[in-house]
């Protein structure tokens, strides 16, 4: 049948229900157990029957004369229904007659099990909570659907047990996240993600309007600069699980909208920082898989610390003979000759050229977790110099599987230093245009900050690697995506 003669014959079915005074989109149920707990601990000897009530959406219907075997399922499990007209009477099973698949109801009974040993419920009363107008799809995977899982992720959740499952795991992740940090005494806080100016990273930011105040506002692209304020305000030790928005490209790594940890400790560097990630990194994969040694995308990957550790300018200096003070000509000539082929910059600066240099070296870089140090000063304008090489600041990237998951800093605390250098990288700004100098920010400064250590992690790409989604897309309840082109 086509999806309207379908979608036709579950309406006629919920005229029969409602012509027979039943509400088929009932209110309040009280469960007094989940199907997990009845299957973990369902009875195994034939004592007197435990009565349950349950509650969950029909996945199965197996007809034999006047008894149904359904499939219920809720958000921890499955389990079998055994709904005979016996049990429910004429009037309770003429209901069973207009259920579909899809269908929303919640069942007492008693446990029992089947001459096949198969757990399964007894049915003695049914209450219809939601009719479905709508078919499932018997198969809802492979790459034809990809497009339509994201977009109507909640008929990807219903029929697919193993993204429900990702999607559990990574709560457990971020839960995980807040509880170590917790315990060591960081602060959970929350700053705006409407913000007066884009600052605090570098990205295209979302510019909109606020109308009442007439000012232009952006979606903000990192909460750097209002989590260090707090530094100033006296908390020495916050972090904050927070949206990001980057008006940018889409790709398997990339989504405008996206999930980062940031966490601040007074009175540390970027060493605390790289300890602190290597940690809290290595016991959440423990978490979630039981091992350091993971699979992802059929490569192995070992989570185990210590990590390794890599000097950026000295690989870049070995592979393309870069400089930190080389100018932007130079660096392009040097990359373009390593890479054998002419390469195209919209605008012409040293970050543009780096950029495709930090691409180049995320294709190499090894599955297991590694951290890059020595950054050129001139990419990090919020990061401490070295005391002894002032054209390398105090900075880390942690790449894992190729990917860039984490960010360091022994952060910037002289406000006129800071100042000089953010100008500096206003003229070296290859995104936007539309970034300026947060005075507000330098102000905050000049009261005085405690030397500090900063660092972000990517929650989306970390959720990545400890599920094996090859896409970002994979990972996020409801990505963005393209409208669909109007028929």
């Amino acid at each position: 049948m086509e999806i309207d003669e379908i979608k036709q014959v579950r309406k006629n079915k919920l005229d029969n229900l409602t012509s027979k005074g039943i509400n088929p989109y009932g209110g309040k149920f009280v469960c007094t157990y989940n199907i997990l707990s009845i299957l973990e601990n369902f009875p195994k000897e034939k004592d007197d029957p435990i009565n349950v009530v349950i509650a969950g959406r029909i996945m199965a219907d197996r007809k034999h004369g006047k008894v149904h075997f359904i499939d219920l399922v809720d958000q921890t499990g499955r389990i079998q229904l055994f709904v005979k007209a016996n049990n429910l009477g004429e009037e309770g099973f003429g209901i069973v007659q207009d259920l579909d698949i899809g269908d929303i109801i919640g069942v007492k009974g008693s446990l029992f099990l089947t001459k096949t040993g198969q757990e399964s419920v007894r049915v003695e009363d049914i209450t219809v909570l939601s009719k479905s107008l709508m078919s499932l799809p018997e198969k809802w995977h492979g790459l034809k659907d990809v497009e339509t899982r994201y977009r109507q992720r909640y008929v990807d959740l219903i029929v697919n047990k193993e993204v429900r499952d990702l999607f559990m795991k990574r709560s457990k992740i971020v839960s995980f996240l807040r509880s170590y940090l917790d315990e060591r005494g960081f602060l959970e806080v929350e700053t705006p993600m409407l913000q007066p100016m884009a600052g605090g990273a570098r990205g295209k930011p979302f510019q909109s309007k606020h109308n009442a105040c007439d000012m232009d506002v952006f979606l903000r692209i990192a909460p750097e600069l209002y989590l260090k304020r707090l530094l100033v305000g006296g908390f020495e030790r916050v972090y904050e699980i927070n949206r990001n928005f980057r008006n940018e490209g889409i790709s398997t790594r990339h989504n405008p909208e996206f999930t980062m940890l940031e966490v601040y400790q007074a009175y540390g560097d970027f060493d605390d920082m790289m300890q602190l990630m290597e940690d809290l990194v290595s016991k959440a994969v423990k978490l979630i898989h039981g091992t350091y040694k993971i699979n992802y995308q059929g490569h192995e990957i070992d989570f185990e610390p210590p990590w390794e550790r890599r000097s950026f300018a000295q690989v870049i200096k070995e592979k393309f003979d870069i400089n930190p003070e080389d100018d932007a000509d130079t660096m392009l000539g040097k990359v373009t000759e390593n890479k054998g082929a002419k390469i195209k910059i919209d605008k012409l600066t040293r970050s543009a050229v780096m950029k495709i240099v930090e691409d180049i070296l995320e294709e190499d870089a090894t599955m297991n977790p590694v951290f890059f140090m020595d950054y050129f000063t001139f990419l990090c304008p919020l990061a401490k110099t070295d005391a002894s090489n002032p054209a390398i600041s105090q900075r880390f990237e942690c790449f894992i599987a190729g990917m860039e998951i984490g960010n360091a800093y022994s952060e910037l605390n002289d406000p006129q230093e800071q100042y000089k250098r953010l100008l500096e990288d206003l003229d070296d700004d290859m995104e936007t245009g539309l970034r300026s100098v947060d005075h507000d920010f330098i102000n905050a400064l000049e009261y005085g900050m405690p030397p500090a250590g900063g660092l972000g992690i990517g929650i989306d790409r970390m959720v990545m690697l400890l599920t094996d989604a090859p896409s970002i897309r994979d990972v996020i309840l409801f990505p963005l995506l393209k409208p669909l082109a109007k028929k």
